[in-house]
């Protein structure tokens, strides 16, 4: 058979497998079709295939003694290839894991320190310091560090108190307490300020390929529509809650004026025969340990509704704590994702749409009250709250009784 025939018959079957087999089938086969051709086959299949003379060749020693191979899942004899950059080079770990956390392994002066600390930045960093690597390279040993591409968490409150396990403990036998007398019990907090209008709403929502909701560019405040606030009221034995959507100031007034829709909407037909209400709540804020406010004003609540009021706070830097927080607020953030908060009606709507599959469901409503700040108390107004201090951490810890 002429020479270019054969060549061309080896150079279809080649490219008709060639995508199918690994290194070490492909070695096999070449050596399979040289052998097959006889005297001058090792030539015509290297010119046929690309593959070099000494590869073929590797092909009719395995194919000779097929047990000469130990492995025969293995494409390559065990250390071939090029040896590993961090065999070559073992200060490459061990420089590159200095400059991924300058301040505490590297130089404090590393320019790494102030920019970002990207594969090319990383793999320019390596060559100063005499390692020719890739980013190709960089990326691959940062994952065999277990190292990955990750955002900053929140977690950090600020400083822990002495008293926080013992509070977290008394606030726990607490609220079991009037849990067995089947006396309500809740949580309550502000969530965060939302700006009413177009405005971006972090998350995404269906909608037809390439037509998101056109939003505002900058998240400047609208005078006319203003802010909503929402204060969450939580049932902790019930598993539903209450939101009263302000549009002035979050204040203590405010914040009792929640508690008290809470009660005459929801809480006095869940619990009519109550008469104490404990509330779990936050250090600071509208509802702060440290507001004389906040007592004045839930000593009115309680002498209106006829309720002997507890209230138990977080020890600082413990808010996410909170019940309301994880049980209510992170479902409400969910159930508006990616849709903006255009009017009073929307935000209160999507409150009070918000349910779980757990049962929980919120009723929600707009206090369009007016809330002045900056009001004083005066020692003589405070002297009249009937206040009792608990023996531990009566700061943190109260109970106030109806005047009446």
């Amino acid at each position: 058979m002429d020479t270019e025939v054969m060549l061309a018959k080896v150079q279809d079957k080649y490219n008709a497998l060639a995508g199918l087999m690994d290194e070490r089938v492909r070695r096999l086969w070449a050596a399979t079709e040289a052998k097959s051709l006889g005297h001058g086959g090792i030539s015509l299949v290297a010119r046929a295939t690309g593959l070099s003379r000494t590869t073929i060749q590797a092909g009719l020693v395995e194919l000779a003694d097929p047990t000469a191979e130990s492995d025969p899942s293995r494409v390559r004899r065990p250390g071939a290839g090029r040896p590993r950059l961090t065999a070559q080079d073992p200060r490459l770990l061990v420089d590159l894991q200095a400059l991924l956390e300058p301040s505490v392994r590297g130089d404090p002066q590393s320019p790494l320190l102030w920019t970002c600390k990207s594969t090319r930045n990383l793999a320019d960093e390596l060559a100063d310091l005499g390692h020719g690597v890739s980013h190709d390279t960089v990326a691959r040993l940062l994952e065999e560090l277990d190292y990955s591409l990750q955002g900053t968490r929140k977690t950090k409150e600020g400083k822990g108190h002495p008293d926080r396990d013992a509070q977290f403990n008394y606030i726990n036998r607490k609220v079991k307490l009037f849990q067995r007398r089947g006396q309500p019990v809740i949580s309550v907090d502000t969530k965060k300020k939302e700006l009413l209008g177009d405005f971006k709403q972090s998350g995404k929502e269906w909608r037809p390929q390439g037509c998101p909701e056109p939003v505002r560019v900058h998240d400047f405040r609208d005078k006319e529509l203003g802010i909503g606030i929402p204060y969450g009221v939580y049932d902790l034995t019930r598993n539903n809650g209450w939101v009263s959507v302000g549009i002035d100031h979050d204040t203590a007034e405010f914040a009792t004026e929640a508690v008290r829709r809470w009660w005459v909407r929801m809480g006095l037909l869940a619990y009519p025969g109550a008469k104490e209400l404990l509330i779990t709540a936050d250090g600071g804020g509208s509802n702060s340990s440290r507001s004389r406010l906040w007592k004045v004003c839930l000593q009115e609540l309680a002498d209106d509704l006829s309720l002997r009021i507890s209230v138990c706070h977080f020890p600082p830097g413990t808010s996410k704590w909170n019940k309301i927080e994880h049980r209510m607020f992170c479902h409400i953030t969910e159930n508006w994702r990616g849709r903006p908060l255009l009017s009073r009606v929307v935000i209160v709507n999507l409150i009070g749409r918000t349910k779980t599959r757990a049962g929980l469901h919120i009723n929600a409503e707009l206090d369009t009250g007016c809330y002045p700040t900056k009001i004083k108390v005066t020692d003589e107004v405070l002297a009249s709250v009937r206040i009792k201090r608990a023996r531990f951490h009566g700061n943190w810890n109260y109970t106030i009784s109806p005047r009446d």
